[in-house]
């Protein structure tokens, strides 16, 4: 075998490094179009303490078992308790707002996760989100 590397090979490898274009992320293209195994958990009633506990879990969970898609119904904060709390904001629902936050800033969940998203109306909508999980490599 030639240990030595072309001249065309050099030129090529080094095109590629000076291109600023970022390549397609191949997960989230073989995800899409496909009907993912999904799971719908429902955090109505939970804490905001309960529900990142359950989050943490359901991801983690999901990921081991091969499901692809989460849609968690958080609600909209209607008929949330924040009202009678002056310090807390009465048109944002707590769990709406801040599960998504919880998840974005764990590095340890976004590690398993493709995509955080808005739901659609039938899923939810507005008071849902869609979590789509990384594929586990096979060992």
């Amino acid at each position: 075998m030639n240990n030595r590397i072309s001249n065309k090979d050099k030129k090529d490898w080094e095109n590629f490094l000076s291109n600023k274009e970022t390549l397609p992320n191949k997960d989230l293209r073989a995800s899409r179009g496909k009907n993912l195994k999904s799971l719908t958990f429902d955090l109505h009633g939970y804490s905001l303490d309960e529900a990142n506990s359950k989050i943490d879990y359901l991801i983690k969970n999901s990921y081991e078992n091969g499901i692809g898609k989460l849609i968690i119904v958080t609600g909209k904060g209607l008929h949330s308790e924040n009202e009678k709390d002056p310090y807390v904001s009465k048109d944002l629902g707590i769990l709406k707002y801040s599960v998504p936050d919880y998840i974005n800033s764990n590095k340890e969940l976004m590690i398993l996760i493709n995509e955080i998203k808005d739901a659609s109306i039938e899923d939810g909508g507005a008071g849902a989100f869609y979590i789509l999980l990384k594929k586990k490599p096979i060992k």
